[in-house]
């Protein structure tokens, strides 16, 4: 049923990823287009509750030349009492205040959780995947992910350089929170020795050491192994174990937050604009307590309470307060629940594919 919305509030929330400036300003100039108020709210959730001095009313000028920028204008910020009812209240109370009578929300599963809650209290919440880890189950693609692949591609482009003037091996750990995407597909895109991820429970180190011993046999000068940060504490320690066990010498670069800013990419921008337009479409829809997600290239949206659990099922990461499956899948049907495991299927046999790919071109002999 379609809705109608006098003034919405834009918001960023968790960390931040390139290409949500694009997306802030997607949803600003196409709202505004069809004759809606638009508020920015600075520092995610902590702006909204502290309300005056942290929302501005925005003009399409407002968003003007920020396409291109890394980060976000809006800024983001941790929120401890936005998990408290006092602080959900206050902001509410906040979005009352203004004539907020919905909010596109940018970020990743905590900031959806987020905009769950104010949905429950009658602010119609959309959001728009924002995470360089493309870490949320139910988008193909989030926004970011694209650059900070392309940040890790050009890193490691320059770490071979050395690596192959002076015969060396480079253990590089690259950003992605508990999930391996980032890891996994760079390592393809740079032609890596190896990869490991926390999602590859076939994982062998004596093979990593192997191929590379087999390697420099045949005369390679150059290693590189990425390793994703989600396999804690490992990184230095292989980096250790490979020069002690064969020989090559061996270097260890941590990109860190490097892989966070920059520039967003064509892929990421146009990937925030079309979300942006989505996002503007479904709360006009009368949608809410939704995010936008990329589905085989089609925008389509994702209900957030169903995409948690699916993202807990596929990462595997229910409390043990909370009984699998009994609890967890009790509101849905046994239809719905088998499809939300075919859904985890697909994601792991996509991994595997790719895990298969890297390995299948990575042999040197």
């Amino acid at each position: 049923m379609a809705k109608q919305f006098k003034k919405i509030g834009i918001l960023t929330s968790g960390g931040d990823a390139p290409g949500m400036n694009a997306a802030v300003r997607a949803v600003t100039r196409y709202a505004i287009k069809r004759g809606i108020e638009v508020y920015g709210i600075y520092e995610g959730y902590k702006g909204l509750i502290e309300g005056k001095g942290s929302i501005k009313k925005f003009a399409p000028q407002d968003v003007a030349n920020i396409i291109e920028k890394g980060g976000t204008i809006l800024y983001s910020a941790r929120c401890l009492e936005f998990k408290e009812e006092a602080g959900l209240a206050r902001a509410t109370e906040v979005c009352r205040e203004f004539g907020i009578d919905g909010i596109v929300a940018i970020g990743g599963d905590g900031t959806f959780r987020g905009a769950s809650d104010l949905c429950k209290r009658g602010i119609s919440c959309i959001g728009i995947p924002g995470s360089i880890d493309n870490d949320i189950t139910c988008t193909d693609n989030s926004i970011g992910f694209d650059t900070a692949m392309n940040t890790v591609v050009e890193a490691v482009d320059r770490l071979r350089d050395t690596c192959e003037s002076h015969a060396r091996c480079n253990v590089v750990e690259v950003m992605g929170r508990n999930a391996g995407y980032i890891a996994l597909e760079t390592a393809i895109a740079v032609g890596a020795t190896a990869v490991v991820i926390k999602e590859d429970l076939k994982y062998d180190e004596e093979a990593l050491l192997e191929k590379i011993r087999a390697g420099r046999t045949a005369g390679k000068r150059n290693f590189i192994v990425i390793v994703a940060e989600g396999v804690e504490n490992y990184s230095e320690k292989l980096a250790k174990t490979i020069q002690e066990k064969t020989g090559v010498e061996t270097k260890f670069a941590r990109l860190a937050h490097i892989v966070r800013g920059g520039s967003p990419s064509l892929a990421d921008r146009l990937l925030a604009a079309r979300m942006g337009v989505a996002a503007v479409d479904m709360l006009l829809e009368g949608r809410e307590n939704v995010f936008v997600c990329e589905r085989n290239g089609r925008m389509t949206a994702a209900d957030i309470q169903e995409a948690i659990v699916i993202d807990k099922m596929y990462k595997s990461t229910f409390t043990p307060s909370v009984k699998y499956p009994t609890e967890a899948l009790a509101a849905y049907s046994p239809e719905k629940v088998e499809e939300m495991k075919a859904f985890c299927r697909m994601r792991t046999e996509e991994v595997q594919e790719l895990l298969t790919t890297s390995e299948d071109i990575s042999n040197y002999r």
